[in-house]
């Protein structure tokens, strides 16, 4: 929603606006990109918009000479996966959404401010509401 202008999109940038970071799991470094190029196939987005979105995000996840990055990624290993397997059958979640709930959880237990959770599914957030994050579902 942050690369692309689409439902939700506004409540994103609003997100990113309060100048807090986001907390994500490491493979959004996959899924950002693979989300682009799949709108590219489909039409929605031409090869320089494309690249100009993956220039963005490459910014955020790694900052910048003048940016610290906005991302911030928390590694899909050990027991992240662990928790992910568990949230999974406890929530009937697919796997990578188990996995960004998992991170969430794991970016809480060692930051107790990380309260927050947004998400455009409501499987997703119905699950992390559950697990005690404040939810918001724009859109």
């Amino acid at each position: 929603k942050l690369y692309s202008f689409e439902d939700g999109s506004e409540a994103v940038s609003e997100l990113v606006r309060s100048g807090d970071a986001i907390v994500v799991s490491s493979l959004a470094r996959v899924e950002v990109p693979a989300a682009l190029w799949r709108k590219h196939r489909s039409g929605s987005l031409d090869v320089n918009d494309v690249r100009a979105l993956l220039g963005s995000f490459e910014v955020d996840w790694y900052g910048s000479a003048s940016e610290d990055p906005l991302v911030i990624p928390v590694e899909s290993r050990g027991a992240v996966l662990a928790s992910a397997a568990a949230v999974a059958g406890i929530h009937g979640l697919r796997s990578l959404d188990a996995i960004q709930l998992a991170s969430a959880l794991a970016a809480r237990s060692v930051v107790s401010d990380v309260d927050s959770f947004l998400a455009y599914d409501r499987e997703l957030s119905e699950a992390a509401a559950t697990e005690g994050f404040a939810v918001s579902l724009p859109g």
